[in-house]
């Protein structure tokens, strides 16, 4: 039954996307209108892709991709807006540290990563990899890690989802064993600032999308934490 189930996601997950790929028109247009309203596309890009991975990840924590309580849309709704936040991040970042590199004695940082890849612009896109996944993304996962339980805690309907969030709380009960030595510790050095250097070596208006798809990778990560907080 879960070999079907699993054939059905994937059939569901190709025709979702196939028409971009065969679609020059659509594919045109999505790349147009991401031109012109990215912080808006990316919403609309993790709120998807992210939550897609969300779904991986619940199907490797429980052999099912949908329990009632499991609050689908709220998570997508997180998602979206950690997407724009994620847009934020790559703008502020992207600017900020060849800016950084250039005051350190790095000459024209910032031309460098609009140039034809080389050994430099790999340091460049490394170092701001490195910058925003040391400054940034700790607070987004802690933050989706408090959500998340806030969505779970409220039966993960809308109206809950619109209540109080108990930040302070919710923060002292994470299992910090596997938020930092595994979530922090090993995804962001050894997964996310690689897979993260990739993204800004690519052309500016792919970045967000690329990180989207990661966003599915992410939900793998996130399953494969919640086993190990089970196992703890």
């Amino acid at each position: 039954m879960n070999s079907r189930k699993d054939l059905l996601f994937l059939l569901g997950v190709t025709a979702f996307f196939l028409p971009f790929f065969i679609s020059k028109g659509l594919f045109e247009a999505y790349y147009q209108f991401n031109l012109e309203h990215g912080l808006l596309m990316s919403f609309i890009k993790f709120f998807f892709l992210a939550t897609l991975g969300e779904l991986i990840g619940l199907r490797i924590k429980t052999g099912k991709y949908y329990y009632r309580g499991f609050g689908l849309f709220p998570r997508a709704l997180v998602w979206g807006f950690l997407g724009t936040t994620i847009y934020m991040a790559f703008a502020i970042f992207a600017s900020g540290t060849p800016v950084l590199l250039e005051k350190m004695g790095f000459e024209n940082a910032s031309g460098i990563l609009h140039s034809d890849l080389s050994w430099k612009k790999v340091a460049v896109s490394f170092s701001i990899a490195t910058a925003l996944n040391l400054f940034y993304a700790p607070v987004m996962m802690t933050f989706h890690k408090i959500t998340d339980a806030h969505i779970l805690e409220n039966g993960g309907t809308m109206k809950g989802f619109f209540r109080p969030i108990q930040f302070a709380r919710i923060f002292r009960e994470i299992n910090w064993e596997v938020q930092w030595n595994f979530v922090f510790k090993r995804t962001i050095p050894l997964f996310w600032i690689p897979a993260q250097t990739i993204t800004f070596l690519l052309p500016e208006e792919y970045r967000v999308l690329f990180a989207a798809f990661l966003g599915i990778v992410l939900g793998v990560i996130l399953g494969v934490a919640a086993l190990k907080s089970a196992r703890s």
